[in-house]
């Protein structure tokens, strides 16, 4: 039988696999020396095994852990049990991946009527004891018998109000036992210590499908197998008198990356008073006004585990009656901005290298640098002011719970949560929100953390407002009220709340992060190229540093307002003579373009894409667009209406699309081909340097690519006719439907080139229309009938075997053949990782993605090498 129960000093740092991040770390500050409250871990394959026998602790799991809570007592000099020395306990869960405040914790655990008469007793300190007690039972009956919290909280409340008392520092000891004795008419729990603790046990497990860490892991990519470890320490007590108290640090500023010691804390305070933000916290130097010899040594254990873990650190600790304890350290979450400037410095200065720094930045972290923040020159109205918990600017409608707020953003609405305080509960509506605005709590609350984790905008404690919910208004202290559906601006970069939608700036970027990027580049082999159609587009994508354009999309050329009913009349023609002579109008257009975009990519390639929508979807449909287009191309409606039925598909995404098009209407093609080669002609002469590739979309066999390919040399033979410049140019071809997967080894001697349209491919292997799959994936993911959406994240299983066999498969029989994705997968980071392992040249995202591209394309390489 594997051992089940660790305690403190028998693991380490990377236990995290078997004790989870919490209790490795626990292990590892005891085997460092730092003061502990000591304790054990019943690890996270015990945890398997419960819900393997249907939510029931294995047998002798009870035994092995008294054996080690022996160990314990014996450790902290007290008995669990034992009214004249009693040890109380924490428990609190661990998983191998941080998953912050989602899963449950129990505090105080032991306590009953005797044994907390005992503690008041050997204390001295009777209000300490009750309310331990009443914070005890109140957990306890939420966490482990299901009771609403509001319900302790409403009688709390009432009691308060009723004697005029205003915060829990106010409450006597008599309060508290009153307080107790008004909680236990509310339920009945368990007297016997013992018996708490198996079922506090039992519920730290059961947590791991609580809704809110279902749906955390769903936004992190965390594995359900995991399983969570359960931590069970000697309690110490912040909230013993005012030379006690609760703290949340981090070794750097989170929110800025700085190097500077940055955190919060609360006197006579338990530590869940600071997490959850019921209280709004001092800044930590408020100790060391007051504890100057505990300030410095908590200064100098910050400094020490940082250094240790080569990491920034988030640190939980406690001080009772003058003595500094350590709960936690884990890697502290941080924005987008912090976790660039983190890694950068700690490379500079010699905590890690390179390689390291890029592993530490989340992709998504990325996206902090290239999304808007509010001008400074456009603030006004500001109403309120709180802290600056996650920075960037939002705007959006005002909503009032994580329900309201998934409802309300469902109709495709920007919203801002507005809380008191926010709780594990609504971390759905947190997903969902623009920004988030809390009255309570600090920069280490639970909405500061996760609004940092997510790179959602955030403002707490934001004292100067106050939240009704019943009436669904928040009052400001000037008495300005805003309500439900009211638009505000939040900058959670200065902390500032505005009313209205305040004009925002574009992101701007750093010299870290230019740092990080040059780094990205040095350690990556895919190549990263972009999604682009406008010069505007193509120069952005350039400047955020695509290496070309993987994917023109030609037809998007064609929708503008002086275009449109050009594209139109073609499509509308009758004859070829009358078709040939709106195709020599879109030449002007189409070579205009694409003479833009060789110029703004000089000396990088352009991949250009062949016609291929179907034709109906440039047609109007109501009979009013129909007739103001029959007047304008001197067409009857009649007949643009008979055309146009007769265009009509009962699946037009399997239809008369692609390369289809090229068969049926080969002018087409000459047309796009001689724009594209007397553009690239036109650049040349012009002093730049054009790599145009031409693609040919949605074919099913070589054939289909040897008929259009012929089209194709013949229309550049004709556009070179009498030009001396000699231009370098390749033909290929996109692999987006199943069979020409399968076939791509045929294809591939046809081309020069392959570019999966992962889009269509998974819709084609799927059966699922991307247009319509939105009715009922949600109900696949919520049923774990589907692991992501397929259309976000590459289905490696499926979609990704096609192209593993056709990369295979087409490389054998042509070898040094190119190879890239042009789908919306393109930008995704776990697609990307595909792409490298599968040894694709290059993929193409859009404009904006190409930094979380390359930087997603330096950490396969790097996960490449330091698995090897």
């Amino acid at each position: 039988m594997a051992k089940r129960v660790y305690l403190f000093n028998e693991g380490n740092k990377d236990d995290r696999e078997l004790l989870g991040g919490k209790g490795a770390n626990l292990c590892e500050m005891t085997n460092l020396g730092l003061p502990v409250p000591f304790g054990f871990i019943i690890t996270t394959t015990t945890c398997r095994e419960f819900f393997q026998a249907g939510n029931r602790l294995p047998r002798l799991l009870e035994q092995e852990y008294r054996v080690a809570l022996d160990i314990v007592e014996k450790q902290m000099g007290a008995r669990f049990g034992d009214p004249t020395n009693p040890l109380l306990f924490s428990v609190r869960s661990g998983a191998p991946v941080s998953m912050p405040g989602m899963m449950n914790t129990i505090l105080n655990l032991g306590l009953n009527d005797e044994i907390a008469a005992g503690l008041a007793d050997k204390t001295g300190n009777p209000r300490f004891a009750y309310d331990s007690y009443r914070r005890f039972i109140q957990m306890f009956a939420n966490v482990v018998m299901g009771v609403d919290g509001e319900v302790f909280e409403h009688e709390l409340n009432a009691y308060k109000a009723a004697r005029g008392k205003t915060l829990d520092v106010d409450m006597s000891a008599e309060d508290w036992q009153e307080i107790v004795r008004i909680y236990k008419t509310l339920v009945d729990f368990p007297e016997d210590p013992f018996v708490q603790l198996k079922k506090a046990v039992e519920a730290v497990f059961l947590s791991w499908h609580t809704p809110r860490a279902i749906v955390y892991r769903e936004m992190n990519n965390i594995s359900e197998a995991l399983g969570t470890a359960v931590n069970v320490q000697a309690m110490v007590f912040g909230n013993f008198g005012e030379d006690s108290g609760s703290g949340v640090a981090f070794t750097r500023n989170p929110s800025t990356g700085e190097h500077h010691f940055f955190g919060e804390f609360l006197f006579n305070a338990a530590g869940e008073d600071v997490v959850a933000g019921i209280r709004t916290p001092l800044p930590v130097e408020a100790l060391k006004q007051r504890q100057p010899e505990i300030y410095q040594e908590l200064y100098d254990t910050q400094a020490m585990l940082e250094k240790h873990y080569r990491d920034m650190q988030d640190l939980e600790f406690t001080v009772q009656e003058g003595k500094f304890y350590m709960l936690q350290t884990r890697s502290g979450k941080r924005t987008g901005r912090a976790s660039v400037k983190i890694a950068v410095d700690m490379v500079n200065e010699g905590l890690i290298t390179e390689s390291e720094a890029l592993m530490r930045v989340s992709p998504d972290h990325v996206e902090a640098f290239l999304h808007p923040m509010v001008d400074p020159a456009a603030k006004t109205d500001i109403v309120a002011t709180g802290l600056p918990a996650s920075p960037g600017g939002a705007t959006g409608q005002v909503v009032f719970s994580a329900e309201e707020a998934v409802d309300v953003s469902a109709s495709g609405a920007s919203v801002i949560l507005v809380r008191r305080e926010t709780t594990p509960e609504d971390i759905h509506g947190m997903k969902v929100a623009a920004g988030i605005l809390t009255e309570l709590g600090g920069m280490t609350s639970h909405a500061a953390v996760v609004a940092r984790g997510m790179g959602v905008c955030a403002i707490t404690g934001c004292g100067s407002i106050s939240v009704n919910y019943s009436e669904g208004t928040v009052t400001t202290d000037e008495g300005v009220v805003i309500k439900r559906g009211d638009i505000i601006t939040l900058d959670g970069t200065s902390g500032e709340v505005m009313l209205g939608d305040i004009a925002k700036t574009e992101a701007s970027s750093s010299d870290d992060f230019q740092t990080l990027l040059s780094w990205a580049d040095k350690h990556r082999r895919l190549k990263v190229r972009a999604n682009a159609e406008t010069p505007t587009d193509a120069a952005k994508a350039r400047e955020l540093g695509a290496e070309g354009i993987g994917l023109c999309r030609t037809e998007h050329m064609f929708f503008d307002a002086d275009r449109i009913d050009v594209m139109r009349a073609m499509i509308l023609a009758e004859d070829q003579d009358e078709r040939q002579k709106y195709l020599d109008i879109l030449f002007g257009f189409q070579h205009a373009d694409i003479l833009e975009l060789f110029k703004v990519m000089d000396g990088l390639p352009v991949t250009i894409r062949l016609l291929d929508p179907p034709l109906h979807e440039f047609l109007p449909n109501t009979a009013e667009d129909i007739a103001a287009l029959a007047e304008r191309i001197g067409k009857s409606a009649e007949k643009i209406r008979e055309i146009a039925e007769g265009l009509e598909e009962v699946n037009p995404m399997l239809g008369f699309r692609g390369c289809r098009l090229s068969v049926v209407y080969p002018e087409i093609t000459t047309m796009q081909v001689r724009a594209i080669i007397t553009a690239a002609v036109d650049a040349a002469e012009q002093g730049f340097k054009p790599f145009p590739e031409i693609m040919i979309p949605l074919v099913v066999n070589v054939r289909e690519i040897r008929l259009v390919g012929d089209i194709i040399e013949a229309a550049i033979r004709d556009a070179l006719q009498g030009r001396t410049v000699s231009i370098p140019y390749k033909i290929g071809t996109m692999v987006e439907t199943p069979r020409a997967a399968l076939g791509a080894d045929r294809l591939a001697e046809a081309v020069e080139f392959m570019s999966f349209g992962t889009n269509d491919l998974t819709q084609m292997t799927y059966g699922f229309s991307r247009d319509d799959v939105g009715k009922f994936l949600p109900a696949y993911l919520a049923k774990k009938l589907v692991e992501n959406d397929p259309f976000v994240s590459l289905d490696q299983r499926a979609v990704g075997r096609l192209m593993e066999m056709a990369v295979k498969e087409s490389r054998a029989r042509k070898p040094g053949i190119k190879y890239g994705i042009c789908g919306e997968h393109g930008g995704d980071p776990r697609s990307i990782r595909f792409c490298h392992e599968l040894g694709l040249d290059y993929v193409s995202c859009s404009p904006y993605r190409v930094p979380i591209a390359r930087i997603a394309a330096a950490q396969a390489n790097v996960g490449e090498e330091l698995q090897d």
